[in-house]
């Protein structure tokens, strides 16, 4: 069904169907404090963000309809609504098995209360998967708010204005992988390691040696991650996670799993007790995290 709500001749509006159970609300909950000044918000049930896509710009914004999901998209070239769609699927998790993930979770006695509670939760993913990169690099040892924070100042100085009609809010896209590229270290605002780090991932994006690609071997793009000074296990597995839709990653060094792990009870090693929920930990991580409430997790810093 053709629609105008953002003003723009190209818009799109469709229905998602998730495997049920699928719980909008709670992967908003972990959107809202996370989301990007400019870029993405988050409000009275729905979830609208801009986008980078191949031929031009793009915005989306997703609501509840029952038990499918709104979409709702604006493109500058309809050559770009397929690619789109499919970025809404990773931004949504469609592809889980929740039935599947909630049996093998459920019977674990350390989780089977939150997946009572929070049945088929998702791990939400990102449209932009440099965009999950340069926000694991920032969120390196600091609060989500302090990541978020960070996250606005850099796009409003090196994001672009958004090319086609948007509602209020929705006004900057990220900022590209070319332009963060040839930005000065020094002037970024966060620790010069940090910069560095992040410049160099910019670098190695814009230039092939780094593709965050969902086409591709995971192992072998955490491999090229890994080979960037500054980018260590932490930062390569969440980005294997958010942008790369990894099913099993566990965050074993990451402040908010260990808090998380605590308010659940747990005294043996996070590494050690995320293995009996293979091949799903990255679900696992979810229930750990949601046991703190949103927006509640620090980052452990990587030691490379």
């Amino acid at each position: 069904m053709v629609v105008k709500t953002f003003g723009y001749k190209d818009d799109v509006e469709l229905r998602l169907s998730p495997p049920a159970p699928f719980d909008l609300r709670q992967l908003f909950s972990f959107l809202s404090p996370r989301a990007i000044r400019d870029v993405e918000v988050v409000e009275a049930g729905s979830y609208l963000r801009t986008l980078r896509l191949p031929r031009g710009h793009g915005v989306l914004r997703l609501s509840s309809a029952g038990p499918e999901v709104r979409c709702h998209l604006a493109v500058a070239d309809h050559r770009d609504l397929a690619v789109a769609v499919e970025r809404c699927h990773w931004l949504l998790d469609l592809g889980a098995d929740p039935a599947e993930i909630d049996a093998h979770l459920g019977t674990d006695e350390l989780l089977r209360e939150s997946v009572r509670r929070l049945p088929g939760l998702r791990v939400p993913g990102n449209p932009d998967g440099f965009e999950v990169a340069v926000r694991a690099i920032i969120g390196q040892q600091i609060s989500v708010a302090g990541a978020r924070t960070i996250a606005g100042r850099l796009t409003a100085q090196y994001g672009e204005r958004l090319t086609i009609d948007a509602p209020p809010g929705a006004t900057l896209v990220f900022p590209a992988p070319e332009v963060l590229a040839g930005v000065d270290p020094g002037t970024l605002p966060m620790p010069t390691a940090r910069a560095r780090c992040l410049v160099g991932l910019a670098a190695a994006v814009a230039d092939g040696t780094v593709v965050l690609d969902r086409s591709l071997d995971r192992n072998e793009v955490r491999d090229s991650l890994l080979g960037l000074s500054g980018v260590g296990p932490w930062t390569a597995d969440y980005i294997a996670m958010r942008a790369l839709g990894d099913p099993d990653v566990f965050l074993a060094t990451d402040v908010g799993v260990k808090h998380g792990l605590a308010r659940l009870g747990v005294t043996e090693s996070p590494a050690a007790v995320s293995q009996r929920w293979r091949p799903w930990r990255s679900y696992a991580l979810m229930h750990v995290w949601a046991a703190l409430g949103a927006g509640a997790a620090t980052k452990e810093p990587d030691s490379t």
